[in-house]
């Protein structure tokens, strides 16, 4: 087993990736409206459908992680969805400017979740 600090560290980090997950997916029924628009305007079928099962889906995956269940199939899957959505809804390719910019680096940050995520599934295994 684990030392504590790093069973706590572990612990922490699953929380912290979880939560972030889960907060974002709830966040996404308070505004449906504009996200469903955003992802039709990409072009994606079934717009509404999408986003409402992505979030369901992005809820349980950041809950199974935060409570240490699951943990590398929990991870798997945000990073499947994670990257679906960062090709999806970022389109950094088509923009200019500062929303290019913004979308440059919130694809990095997508990154470096993934990599979080990526170290949450290993501790797991």
């Amino acid at each position: 087993m684990q030392d504590s600090p790093a069973l706590m560290m572990l612990v922490l980090g699953r929380l912290l990736l979880g939560g972030l997950y889960v907060a974002g997916g709830v966040h996404h029924f308070f505004v449906i409206v504009p996200l469903t628009a955003a992802i039709e305007a990409r072009g994606v079928p079934f717009a509404k459908w999408v986003l409402l099962s992505g979030s369901l889906f992005q809820i349980a995956a950041g809950l199974l992680l935060m409570l240490g269940l699951f943990v590398a199939a929990a991870a798997f899957g945000l990073i499947v969805f994670t990257l679906a959505a960062t090709i999806m809804l970022l389109n950094f390719w088509d923009m200019q400017g500062t929303a290019r910019d913004s979308a440059i680096n919130t694809w990095k940050t997508n990154m470096a979740i993934i990599g979080g995520l990526l170290i949450a599934a290993a501790g797991a295994m």
